[in-house]
């Protein structure tokens, strides 16, 4: 399959960029698969009315199908056909947070194929913020499900290059909008029952949400394997690079475990960030954003998963990063990418 690549860089040509968006949408309602940019990372979109296209994404990722997908839409008037009922706490945090980096997952209406929600009665829905995402998914007129737009299991892509190194010749298109911004997924919040219950950090606080709803909890599960996961990212391991990742709570420890590993011939990197990348006698260093600042780290953190495969790094530490805030969410990922080795 050839896949074409639209520039939508607004300030090259209006004109252009609406003819590409226009392109796009309409691949999009013909039941193609097409790569987007939004807030978070850039998305792997396809029509939920046609069960063809929504098998074309799980195809095009390696996607195991009891993964259950985010539908994206434009107008919340579009809420009404996918879901059952919205609670006043979903209607709360709509009106904070939406749109913006914050799914939902809501009781689903018969109109879901049990293919975008993996047989579940609930269905994650959202509406991002990024102006591409937002132009697209108006012109296309229809719920479009989207995972991250990367091969499954690997970094999720926060560039198209990134899209473009996986998934090239398997998807139809992608809409290169530049750096996300984000960096890291949605949160993903489940308002489906009594209590809302955080099934994923992401680019929205805990506090953020407990300052619109009061209680909110968290899935105790959040950082294990589930058998049947109510939300993308929690049965399998995920945003792992190729070479092996270990966390490592003291970085005192790093110095000689990087030394251990490259007198075994390894090629060694270490995930930092700005204030030490010079400490570690290492083959590469990526600097992950500042010790200040961890939205910084965020927006960084797969740029650097993925810089470590293109340097041929095949052992890999990281520095661990303080679970508050946004915090909560690296981790996460780095949990996940690590496969739970920390030392």
């Amino acid at each position: 399959m050839q896949t074409k690549r639209w520039n939508v860089n607004k300030s090259n040509n209006q004109k252009n960029y609406r003819e590409n968006i226009a392109e796009a949408a309409l691949w999009l309602k013909a039941g193609k698969v097409v790569a987007f940019p939004t807030e978070t990372v850039y998305g792997l979109g396809g029509n939920i009315m046609d069960d063809d296209a929504v098998k074309a994404i799980f195809q095009a990722k390696g996607r195991p199908n009891d993964n259950p997908l985010i539908v994206h839409i434009a107008r919340r008037e579009q809420l009404n056909a996918l879901v059952s009922e919205i609670p006043p706490a979903a209607k709360e945090l709509m009106d904070a947070y939406w749109p913006g980096p914050l799914t939902l997952i809501f009781k689903a209406s018969k109109n879901v194929s049990a293919a975008v929600t993996a047989g579940l009665e609930t269905v994650a829905v959202r509406m991002p913020a990024h102006p591409v995402a937002y132009d697209l998914l108006l012109e296309a007129d229809v719920p479009v499900a989207a995972p991250s737009a990367n091969l499954s299991g690997r970094p999720s892509p926060t560039t198209a290059d990134h899209v473009w190194d996986d998934l090239e010749g398997r998807i139809a298109g992608v809409l290169d909008g530049g750096t996300t911004g984000v960096g890291l997924e949605s949160t993903v919040l489940d308002v489906s029952g009594e209590s809302p219950v955080i099934y994923r950090p992401g680019g929205l606080t805990f506090e953020q949400i407990a300052e619109i709803v009061g209680h909110v909890e968290v899935d105790p599960a959040l950082l294990s394997e589930s058998e049947t996961p109510k939300s993308p990212g929690m049965k399998y391991t995920h945003y792992a690079p190729k070479g092996s990742l270990t966390l490592v709570r003291d970085n005192n420890d790093i110095p000689e475990l990087v030394a251990q590993a490259r007198n075994e011939g390894h090629r060694v990197g270490v995930l930092t960030t700005e204030q030490r990348k010079q400490s570690y006698d290492c083959d590469f260093a990526f600097a992950c954003g500042s010790d200040d600042d961890l939205l910084s780290t965020a927006a960084q953190l797969y740029t650097g998963l993925r810089q470590f495969d293109t340097e041929q790094i095949d052992v890999i530490y990281s520095e661990v990063f303080p679970e508050h805030g946004v915090g909560i969410a690296i981790m996460n990922r780095l949990r996940k990418a690590a496969g739970g080795r920390i030392v």
